[in-house]
């Protein structure tokens, strides 16, 4: 019978190195980008030997979506928890001001969202199943968006075009505010956020 003390321990130490290596990996992918990367780099910066790693992870593509998985999960909780409590309008520009905030103050976050660790805005080498997988994650934290807008008695069709068009305004505010790009017309990208939201709320009525 296994001693569940010695499980819990067991379990803390693998989960602590998984982190070890994760943290270890973005390191690498910000320097290397996904491409440039290897299982070797990343086990160098993480401490341990190619083998330790690889009896976490089966490659590097998988380490990188377990790493934008794990950034999804935290994006998520932050929509959701903005859109707690609050009529469908409000809901609807928390959840997307909460969006927006997140990958403002987490620039490595958004690096790692947007694959923009050298090799340019595409997910390069992910398989098609890390990618649908990804892609999930991230409806499931626009979700409050379209549940807000549908509890408003938005139809169902229109709800998913709100969600596609806040998710494409914060994404092109994100990347001209991350690249320094916006500075050039003397504007705060998250006010245009907030001003956006409220002109589509705006259409719900």
């Amino acid at each position: 019978m296994v001693d569940p003390a010695r499980a819990e321990r067991r379990d803390a130490v693998a989960e602590m190195k998984r982190t070890i290596i994760l943290d270890a990996a973005r390191h690498i992918f910000e320097v290397e980008g996904l491409q440039g990367a290897s299982m070797r780099a990343i086990a160098k910066a993480a401490g341990y030997t190619p083998g330790a790693i690889y009896a976490y992870f089966p490659n590097k593509e998988h380490i990188y979506a377990a790493a934008l998985g794990e950034s999804l999960d935290r994006l998520r909780e932050a929509t959701e928890d903005a859109a707690a409590d609050r009529g469908p309008v409000e809901r609807f520009i928390a959840a997307g001001l909460a969006f927006f905030d997140f990958y403002d103050t987490n620039p490595r976050d958004l690096d790692l969202g947007f694959y923009l660790f050298r090799g340019g805005i595409r997910p390069q080498g992910l398989s098609e199943e890390l990618n649908t997988e990804l892609n999930t994650k991230l409806l499931a934290c626009l979700e409050p968006l379209r549940a807000a807008a549908i509890d408003h008695g938005t139809d169902p069709g229109r709800a998913q075009l709100l969600m596609a068009d806040v998710l494409a305004h914060a994404s092109g505010l994100l990347l001209l505010a991350h690249t320094k790009r916006l500075a050039l017309f003397d504007l705060n990208a998250r006010n245009l956020m907030d001003a956006h939201l409220h002109g589509l709320a705006a259409t719900f009525e």
